[in-house]
């Protein structure tokens, strides 16, 4: 009796290089897919960062704004220089159970980093015009503190005379009554129709690197 023996059927070579071409294909797309997902969370993540950064950054400007001291506290003196990629204020310092205080303000854009410096607060107008000029001559030698990297650059708006303006005329007021003053009071003989209405209000737009379109936010000066 012969006993016929069933012939056992394998993978040829070609099937079993189909078979590790469809997986190495399946791998590439898997990883390309998995890579793609973590490359757009790693930048999801930096830009809620940046505008984390960002509000907190507004959120200083805007306290510094709402504290702003007016001509009247300041005898005409300058209290608000805007230029590019920085503008300098003087602010109030309110401290519990003490006299109100003067601070010179400073914002700047230093190697892509927005940064923010104050002076200490003073009460004497004579030692506020020190601060105010080591601040807009940026000889001020008190620590800066880092408020945001990876800003390109700043634009500053002030709101005047019912439009917004590139230079505010703050100022330039002070150091207008000032000469006149010198000059023997000639500035009460203009016409108060000539004199510029102080500012109202400022918009700051920060470039951030890699966006086009800025972060814009729009202050009062002064409390609302």
């Amino acid at each position: 009796m012969s006993v016929k023996l069933k012939r056992q059927r394998g993978f040829t070579l070609v099937e079993l290089l189909v078979a590790i071409s469809i997986l190495a294909i399946v791998a590439v797309l898997g990883w390309r897919g998995l890579d793609g997902i973590i490359r757009a969370r790693v930048a999801l993540t930096n830009q809620m960062e940046t505008t984390r950064g960002m509000q907190l950054a507004f959120a200083q400007m805007q306290s510094d704004c709402e504290h702003i001291a007016g001509r009247d506290v300041l005898e005409r003196r300058p209290y608000l220089l805007t230029g590019t990629d920085r503008f300098t204020m003087v602010r109030e310092v309110f401290t519990e159970n003490q006299p109100s205080r003067l601070q010179v303000v400073a914002y700047r854009i230093v190697n892509g980093t927005l940064v923010r410096r104050e002076s200490p607060g003073v009460r004497d107008l004579v030692q506020l015009d020190g601060l105010w000029q080591a601040a807009v001559s940026d000889t001020d030698t008190s620590g800066a503190v880092a408020l945001q990297s990876g800003v390109a650059g700043m634009q500053i708006l002030t709101w005047e005379n019912k439009a917004w303006r590139q230079s505010t005329s703050a100022a330039n007021a002070g150091s207008a009554a000032a000469a006149a003053a010198a000059a023997g009071g000639q500035a009460q003989q203009q016409d108060p129709n000539t004199v510029p209405l102080p500012p109202t209000g400022m918009q700051v737009a920060l470039q951030v690197q890699g966006q086009q379109v800025p972060m814009t936010k729009s202050f009062l000066l002064g409390e609302p």
